[in-house]
């Protein structure tokens, strides 16, 4: 029991990051990718920040001199974050865009049948 309090947001961020595979491997529908897709960076950036999380951790800010850097959160990982966020949305809204030309052009989300209908 105490190795899932331990490590609980590391088995969440696996797991959705493994749903998101799922997804993207078995769904044949464009939209459900991208879906699967967005998943998969969610969970990543999870990841990322329950690595620099610290149990009773403090901001990172020397505003008394009691406190101690082993002691306060790494913001690296939080900044890193932040820029995944948006660079995610910049990949999901491509991703969205060439949906609605793929459409448009023909007529189907389906994967199989754009690959088929490319000859």
């Amino acid at each position: 029991m105490e190795f899932i309090e331990n490590y609980l947001y590391y088995i969440a961020s696996f797991g959705l990051i493994l749903i998101g595979l799922y997804i993207m491997l078995v769904k044949k529908n464009l939209i459900k990718m991208i879906i699967g897709l967005s998943i998969i960076d969610t969970g990543v950036n999870i990841l990322l920040i329950s690595m620099g999380y610290l149990k009773e951790g403090t901001a990172p800010i020397f505003s008394h001199k009691d406190l101690l850097p082993s002691r306060m959160v790494d913001p690296v990982p939080q900044a890193l974050v932040l820029t995944a966020i948006v660079i995610g949305v910049a990949i999901l809204a491509l991703a969205l865009t060439l949906t609605i030309v793929l459409y448009r052009h023909y007529g189907t989300l389906n994967v199989r049948k754009i690959r088929d209908l490319k000859w």
